[in-house]
This record gives C-alpha cells, sequence and structure tokens, in this order.
C-alpha cells in the first residue's frame, strides 16, 4: 500500500485561509520545470514550511513568517540560477 502523497496546501487544508494560500505558494512544483539546483532549494523551503505549520499555531505571526519565508525562497532562487553556469528557461547560460 502506497502513502498518498498531499501539498502542503492539502495538508493543512483545515487551517485558517490565509496559512492554506501562503502554503500554495511554497509548494516546490509551483513552478514550471526548475533546474535541479532549484529543486533542491524549493524542496528545503518546502519542509521548512511544513514543520513550522505543524508546531505553530495560526494567527498574525505565523502568517508574517510564512510571508517572509516566501520572499526568501524568491530570494534563494533567484540565487541559485544567477551561479554562473546556470541556465534560465529560454536564455544564455548566466557568465
Amino acid at each position: 500500500m502506497t502513502a498518498e502523497f498531499k501539498t502542503l496546501a492539502e495538508k493543512y487544508a483545515e487551517r485558517h485561509a490565509s496559512t492554506v494560500q501562503l502554503l500554495f505558494w511554497l509548494e516546490p512544483s509551483r513552478r514550471p520545470s526548475p533546474p535541479i539546483e532549484a529543486l533542491v532549494v524549493l524542496n528545503q523551503v518546502a519542509l521548512v514550511a511544513d514543520r513550522i505549520v505543524e508546531h505553530c499555531p495560526d494567527g498574525a505571526e505565523l502568517f508574517a513568517g510564512l510571508r517572509k519565508l516566501l520572499e526568501a525562497k524568491d530570494c534563494f532562487v533567484r540565487a541559485v540560477l544567477s551561479r554562473p553556469g546556470s541556465v534560465l528557461p529560454g536564455h544564455s547560460p548566466v557568465r
């Protein structure tokens, strides 16, 4: 018997709507075909989000923290994609 895969938004669907909405954007699968280096970062951020929501109650502080994590995720992905030799979809390699 295989375990059913659930997205973070599905896993925490009973939580506050704001929490679920941010978890949706923290999912690694939200980006179309990311390079493997970016996928590693996206998966790690999703894991952090999962652990945080698992242990924190809904509220303003959780929402603010998840919002900042979403901003940080975007920064981390841009950092990975700006490494020399990285290839952005539809672009030449970064020099």
